[in-house]
């Protein structure tokens, strides 16, 4: 496991301490020495942050997974934005999950992805993952989901009756764009169809 704060590493492990399944073997503070622990212990799973001193987490991911890419990556960041998720995904991780998703959702994704499976935090930029993301992939379930602002809006013109070209041409954006919105929020919101979303959007008017 690599991350800069001591404290969360800590708090990760005293969880996972008397776990049957979950064992942390080993932690480090930057990538550079992640790269060195990966080496030496070959566990078959690594969790890294991807802002750290000296070598982040990205430039990690990429040396590990050339050396020994039979090893399975989980990235767990702050970072929700677009760029940064495409870039861990690129190098090789499989798996993206929140730090503030909860110790819950992190035992599931590291269950998940050491397994050989893929796994993504329901909170992380859907929009931008359309070639990583099919019905193979896990999604995480959290009881707290946060919709962009751009969500918030769609849903609250779903509830309104709207199709999904009649938002596009209110927001003066793509029908496909809608779509692919719609898709997401049924993905974040663990609703099973787009009728689902309606009747959602509809119990939830005006709270967003």
């Amino acid at each position: 496991m690599a991350e800069d704060h001591q404290m969360l590493i800590d708090g990760v492990k005293s969880f996972f301490e008397y776990d049957e399944d979950i064992s942390i073997i080993g932690s480090v503070n930057n990538g550079e020495e992640l790269v060195k622990l990966v080496s030496l212990k070959q566990p078959k799973l690594v969790i890294t942050d991807i802002r750290m001193p000296i070598m982040d987490g990205i430039q990690a991911t990429k040396i590990i997974k050339k050396k020994l890419p039979h090893i399975n990556i989980l990235a767990m960041t702050m970072f929700d934005q677009p760029d940064a998720i495409k870039q861990m995904l690129v190098a090789g991780a499989t798996g993206y999950i929140l730090k503030n998703s909860g110790i819950k959702m992190l035992s599931k994704a590291i269950i998940t992805v050491a397994s050989g499976e893929t796994f993504f935090d329901p909170n992380v930029a859907f929009n931008f993952m359309n070639d990583y993301i099919d019905d193979n992939v896990t999604i995480g379930k959290s009881d707290k989901v946060v919709l962009s602002n751009r969500e918030k809006e769609i849903l609250n013109l779903i509830a309104e009756g709207k199709t999904s070209r009649d938002i596009a041409e209110t927001l003066f954006i793509a029908k496909t764009t809608v779509d692919t919105h719609r898709k997401n929020m049924i993905r974040k919101l663990d609703l099973s169809s787009g009728n689902e979303l309606v009747k959602y959007a509809i119990d939830m008017k005006y709270q967003f």
